[in-house]
């Protein structure tokens, strides 16, 4: 039980930057913002909770930039799926770019944020990690796969299949309190992208800042199937994150 609690409190505290997102989601959902639309102010608080995680080293330089790079990542993808109509942002804001504000890319930022962090503070280590061309491709295939899957075939499930080959001998070791513990790293997506669309469902109905088409007139669990969404999302994560890593292991 010790080892469990030191566990869950490690992993709370990776999630820093996802808890301050949410709350502030299902705060600003029942009290008013008062001289600035809602929006604005949860890009306000996302912008704030950044700087304070840089200020107090909560998170490194380099742990800011792969962070950055996932913000363009998930706006880019929200701004196309708002577009084709997956889901929408109903309320006004000054800061959105074509219908989506621009706070949205926090959200796909603190995926990473919790990865990185986690990854240092469980003091993570993957062994055999497949070839750095193929991690890049697998990614790239999924990332692009959301967009294309609306003219085209939508190839998650050989996407997944993909994985699970290129992945099939990836263990991730982790320490809690100086014990080593592994996991398949497949078991480790799934369990992420499971916890991630709960997170999702508690933000929409608490803090409604976004609605998928059936929850327009009112609240509906989002779609069991919208969990493969997220496994296929957290699989780009963790592997830029995984990759960029090993790419800095390697040189120094």
């Amino acid at each position: 039980m010790k080892q469990l609690w030191t566990f869950g409190l490690e992993e709370a505290k990776s999630c820093f930057f996802a808890v301050i997102i949410f709350s502030t989601l299902a705060i600003t959902q029942i009290m008013e913002t008062l001289f600035i639309p809602r929006y604005d102010f949860i890009l306000l608080i996302c912008l704030l909770t950044q700087a304070f995680m840089m200020i107090t080293k909560m998170e490194t330089w380099d742990e800011v930039k792969v962070i950055g790079v996932f913000h363009v990542i998930g706006l880019a993808l929200e701004i196309y799926k708002v577009h084709m109509g997956s889901w929408s942002y109903p309320e006004e804001a000054w800061s959105k770019v074509f219908g989506v504000p621009l706070y949205s890319g926090f959200m796909y930022a603190s995926v990473a944020s919790y990865l990185c962090q986690a990854w240092r503070r469980l003091d993570v280590e993957i062994v055999h990690w497949p070839k750095t061309w193929a991690v890049f491709l697998l990614s790239a295939a999924i990332y692009f796969n959301f967009f294309t899957h609306h003219y085209i075939y939508d190839f998650r499930w050989l996407l997944k299949i993909a994985t699970i080959l290129l992945f099939f001998r990836t263990i991730v070791y982790f320490k809690v309190n100086a014990i080593t513990y592994k996991m398949p790293v497949v078991l480790a997506f799934v369990l992420i992208g499971f916890f991630i669309w709960i997170a999702e469902n508690i933000a929409t109905f608490f803090g409604g800042a976004w609605q998928y088409p059936n929850q327009s007139e009112t609240w509906h669990i989002v779609h069991f199937s919208k969990i493969s969404s997220w496994l296929l999302l957290v699989i780009v994560s963790f592997l830029i994150v995984a990759m960029l890593k090993h790419i800095k292991g390697k040189r120094e």
